[in-house]
């Protein structure tokens, strides 16, 4: 196993990075479809093709997941991703050809590099190019290029986010598995000790961390609208549930986000998780949902510590050292 989601089979993950602009986009390939769901937290949130997702929806499956950065223009990445997919004669079939079904979401990561530079379709096909199923590559990549977080201040006294994932094995031997990208509002906390691991600077030279709840408790208000924020969670295990078990899986995840990010759900914030089932293994819901939330919280805290500042503002191995 590589602590990843790509150890439930069927995955594959593949990143396409603008180190220059400071954005980027992950892809999430079904090779065999998957029954999915998703829960919108947030309300600034950026959606592409989430009715399929819907009960009574005439597409049960779905063929991949596209997250991306650019805000809502880096929808268009989720273009090259079902171009990629139909050229491999994957999708919904309408005779005439395959429609994939790619739902995507977005983070707004504009404020960061070059705003002018957002995800297109011919990123997304090249993320899908590099797809692999061997392991993922995480922090200041794909989707979490230009992903930060602690943004109670503006972004110069933030610090930067990422991508994260990891994996876990029950006894009965089902598998869980998460991807996860954080570009939250808050801070992201270390729930076993507590220990708030990036967020909020007391000031832009500083390595020490404000806490954003607290500021916000004692009466600091963010007025200015921009460096809107997102987290994006991708959970999926390889056992055979329906719509409504997999519901109960997120809502039980959940509690892995709450945990580990402190304030969530803000007005500034547009967090979605998606719940993908992929195989035939038999588990009880209340037991996969408590993995997703463990597997959660370890992608999570992985987002951030392997996160790089990239020249811009600090990252986690650059206070901790």
């Amino acid at each position: 196993m590589h602590d990843a989601i790509t150890d439930v089979s069927g995955i594959r993950v593949g990143h396409f990075s603008h180190f220059e602009a400071l954005t980027g986009c992950t892809v999430v390939l079904l090779e065999a479809g998957a029954l999915a769901v998703a829960d919108m937290w947030g309300t600034a949130t950026g959606t592409r093709q989430m009715d399929a997702l819907s009960p009574g929806h005439l597409v049960d499956r779905i063929h991949g997941v596209c997250l991306s950065g650019g805000s809502a223009f880096g929808l268009d990445a989720a273009g090259g991703v079902m171009k990629f997919l139909e050229e491999r004669g994957r999708g919904f079939d309408v005779a005439i050809t395959k429609v994939p079904i790619v739902p995507a979401a977005v983070i707004f990561d504009l404020g960061i590099g070059d705003y002018r530079v957002r995800p297109d379709a011919d990123m997304g096909y090249k993320a899908c190019m590099n797809a692999r199923e061997d392991g993922v590559e995480e922090g200041s990549v794909g989707a979490g290029t230009g992903a930060t977080v602690g943004k109670l201040f503006g972004i110069k006294r933030g610090m930067k986010g990422g991508v994260g994932t990891a994996s876990i094995k029950s006894k009965c031997g089902a598998t869980v598995g998460v991807l996860v990208v954080v570009n939250a509002f808050g801070d992201v906390i270390d729930p076993y000790n507590r220990r708030i691991l990036a967020g909020a600077r007391v000031s832009e030279k500083s390595k020490r961390l404000a806490d954003s709840s607290k500021r916000i408790m004692e009466g600091t208000i963010r007025r200015r609208f921009g460096f809107l924020n997102t987290t994006l969670a991708i959970i999926a295990t390889d056992v055979h549930l329906c719509r409504e078990d997999l519901k109960k899986v997120v809502r039980l995840a959940h509690n892995g986000l709450a945990k580990t990010i402190s304030p969530l759900h803000t007005t500034f914030d547009g967090d979605i998780i998606f719940a993908l089932s992929l195989g035939k293994k038999k588990a009880d819901v209340n037991t996969v949902g408590i993995l997703a939330e463990v597997a959660l919280i370890h992608a999570i805290i992985r987002s951030v510590q392997k996160a790089d500042g990239l020249g811009v503002i600090p990252a986690f191995k650059d206070i901790s050292k």
